[in-house]
């Protein structure tokens, strides 16, 4: 069984790569994604790592949690299952055009 990682507070700079490099020295690397932003193209400054076991994902996070990865200290942890989330409310209504008409 696998185990997927979330890795908080990387550097803008930090890429899949280099995050595949730390973390291989906790054991087997599945995969690795580093979130992007759609509009600027650059990181959101989190990710996920995916371990080969819980034990390696254990190392890992005993590792790297807290330590410096690209000059920024990075939090990790299990990550947890996306939650359904409500639909979003508010915000800008096309006809309204801002002008406070109903």
């Amino acid at each position: 069984m696998t185990k997927k990682l979330f890795v908080g507070g990387l550097s803008y700079e930090t890429t899949e790569e280099t995050l595949k490099e730390n973390f291989s020295q906790a054991g087997t690397v599945e995969s690795v994604s580093v979130i992007i932003d759609k509009m600027s193209g650059r990181s959101k400054g989190f990710g996920f790592v995916e371990m080969s076991s819980e034990e390696e994902a254990q190392k890992a996070i005993e590792m790297f949690n807290g330590k410096e990865i690209d000059g920024k200290a990075v939090t990790v942890n299990v990550a947890r299952p996306l939650e359904d989330r409500p639909p979003r409310r508010g915000g800008f209504d096309r006809r309204d055009r801002g002008f406070g008409r109903n």
